[in-house]
């Protein structure tokens, strides 16, 4: 879907959300080969609803060689992960590249200009499984590369992610009416994992025995709205640090005002800076986390404020796109002075049309840490995990959050003796539902899990003890 109106200049930044062989293969199924190289070229099998589709059979399809042979960008993934991930051991198999029908053409992958591409990998060790994924921020679709793909390939699954039907920083001009970009998120991904599974089955000749959803940021809500809307499709999830939309609140565009009022006074240190730094805290800017603010001050909140207020409320600013950046409170328009709790209930129909509301009906594992300065844990999961009790599904719920976290892992190698990373936990909880789901395994219990005093930050790289 496209909006009508003319597109305002690009804003350069997006919101980020950025071993050998990998241990714990689940125990899903007998290995199972696909056909062979010859039968990859031959007869590939055919992605329903895919507009355009190419086929690739490579040699390997982690990271290492997807880079070489150029069936990924890194510039999708770049910043997610720390420098030190090990990238597993080479997975031959098959890639599948395509798009469905769309009308945007933010995606310029391939030089297609068309939205709504997706990547299929189908390792020729397969387990049994699949694994659905969106992409974190507003990035386009192997994002999840490096912190995702080559993880569950090197453990046999199939892998499927799509770019969620529209990317980039101006996503909001997709769509006829507000919060139709993120609307078309969900049906992106219950799209993709519909025909995933379908062309799993044609490639493999049976059906997946498991299907999981995961993903972080904005692919951590489409976990939660998948599994709260679609849960016959999958049989679990695991929510890495997942974006909250509700109708009633907290949302990003409630707390980022704040932050962005408080925040300058709070860097200028003069009088005030006192009370700024207690604004800062109250709306969920954890003491101890100051070292992050400056960065994402500059990098992050400004732009995210914007972007996603215009998504949701685009008539604040009248005819303009997006605001003004860094803009001073008072100044007309400025979204320092957004006031979500304030704003006509067109505006909060939007949000309720996106928005969650904890009715998981598949196990989910969610992990957040307690340093994240984009999205604070106490104005999300947090306040998630509540939803999923007044609901009363949370035995279908485990929520894990670790201390010294943040948002994105590579800001752990610019602060190695502050955070620790998270794409570890994230693996162990995708261990733990692997278990689950195979043997009923109990699942380890909700907990906040201390960094280990005796962990060094070479330790924190592929280790997370969730229990």
């Amino acid at each position: 879907m496209k909006r009508r109106h003319k597109v305002a200049t690009a804003v350069l930044s997006t919101l980020f959300v950025a071993v050998p062989g990998v241990a714990g293969a689940a125990a899903v199924a007998e290995p199972a080969s696909s056909p062979s190289a010859g039968e990859c070229a031959d007869r590939p099998p055919r992605v329903p609803g895919a507009q355009h589709q190419q086929v690739a059979c490579l040699d390997d399809l982690t990271t290492t060689g997807l880079a070489r042979t150029g069936h990924t960008d890194p510039a999708d993934w770049a910043g997610l992960t720390q420098e030190a991930l090990p990238v597993p051991d080479a997975v031959p198999g098959m890639q599948i590249d395509g798009y469905f029908h769309d009308t945007s053409t933010t995606n310029t992958n391939h030089g297609w200009n068309h939205d709504s591409q997706f990547v299929l990998r189908l390792p020729e060790n397969w387990n049994g499984g699949l694994v659905i994924s969106g992409t974190p921020g507003n990035r386009e679709q192997y994002a999840n590369d490096r912190a995702i793909s080559d993880y569950v390939l090197a453990k046999g699954y199939a892998f499927a992610a799509t770019d969620k039907g529209n990317t980039g920083a101006e996503f909001y001009t997709d769509g006829r009416r507000p919060g139709d970009a993120i609307a078309e998120w969900n049906h992106r991904v219950t799209q993709l994992a519909r025909a995933a599974k379908a062309t799993v089955t044609q490639h493999y000749r049976q059906r997946p025995t498991t299907t999981i959803a995961t993903g972080l940021s904005n692919a951590g809500y489409l976990v939660r709205w998948q599994l709260e809307n679609h849960p016959e499709l999958y049989d679990g999830g695991v929510d890495w640090e997942g974006t909250l939309w509700s109708e009633d609140g907290p949302n990003l565009v409630e707390y980022l005002p704040e932050v962005l009022t408080a925040y300058p006074r709070y860097a200028e240190g003069g009088e005030d800076a006192e009370a700024a730094h207690a604004a800062m805290v109250e709306a969920g800017f954890p003491e101890g986390s100051e070292f992050l603010w400056q960065s994402h001050y500059e990098i992050y909140w400004d732009l995210t404020q914007r972007i996603y207020r215009e998504e949701i409320d685009p008539e604040f600013d009248g005819d303009l796109r997006a605001g003004h950046p860094y803009c001073a409170p008072g100044a007309p328009q400025c979204d320092a002075d957004y006031d979500y709790s304030e704003r006509p209930e067109s505006v909060h129909e939007a949000v309720e049309r996106i928005g969650l509301t904890g009715e998981i009906g598949k196990p989910l594992l969610t992990l957040h840490g307690t340093l994240d300065v984009l999205l604070p844990i106490s104005e999300d999961s947090d306040v998630y995990a509540e939803m999923v009790r007044e609901q009363g599904r949370e035995h279908l719920h485990r929520y894990y959050r670790i201390e010294d976290g943040t948002h994105t892992d590579s800001f752990v190698d610019l602060h190695p003796d502050e955070l620790r990373a998270l794409t570890p936990c994230h693996r162990t909880a995708f261990e733990a539902l692997e278990a689950y789901l195979h043997d009923r395994t109990p699942m380890p219990e909700s907990a906040t899990i201390s960094r280990p005093a005796d962990a060094t930050p070479q330790d924190l790289v592929t280790t997370c003890d969730l229990r």
